[in-house]
């Protein structure tokens, strides 16, 4: 897979029946490989490790709807009393974090309510401070106890 602009980490993966699978430790099973499950699981493994997230804390494919559809948002970050305060959206290595990425987690946070988000596509990651007035982009991702 392309070098990120994260940590290298290693990882558990395998192959089957031609497809490369990745052993999610958050979730628990064998996903299929794709550019944006390895920004996801380089980017929740950089929590952990590096900004010192609590695994448990880390959501995956969360649930939501919009507009009577159902989705999923990429992952969020609980507090100790399990409200979301963050909301993670990750693209492939290849996508361009632009506006259409933001306005995608912007349409997902209307719902979430978090008031931090994170967008990445394993490359570029952006974190915002956000309010019903204001985004501020933060030149770093604040310490879990800041959440």
């Amino acid at each position: 897979m392309q070098a990120l602009n994260l940590p290298t980490y290693q990882f558990r993966t395998k192959n089957e029946k031609g497809k490369t699978l990745i052993f999610d430790a958050l979730r628990k099973k064998w996903l299929a490989l794709t550019p944006e499950e390895w920004v996801r699981q380089n980017f929740n493994r950089f929590l952990i490790e590096n900004c010192a997230y609590p695994p448990n804390s880390i959501g995956v494919e969360v649930g939501l709807t919009i507009n009577g559809r159902p989705l999923r948002v990429d992952g969020v970050v609980y507090n100790k009393y399990g409200t979301i305060k963050m909301l993670l959206e990750f693209k492939a290595p290849k996508v361009p974090v632009n506006e259409k990425v933001f306005a995608q987690a912007a349409d997902y946070n209307t719902q979430l309510g978090a008031p931090f988000v994170i967008v990445s596509n394993g490359l570029n990651h952006f974190c915002a401070k956000v309010d019903k007035e204001n985004i501020q982009l933060l030149e770093a991702i604040p310490a879990y106890t800041e959440l």
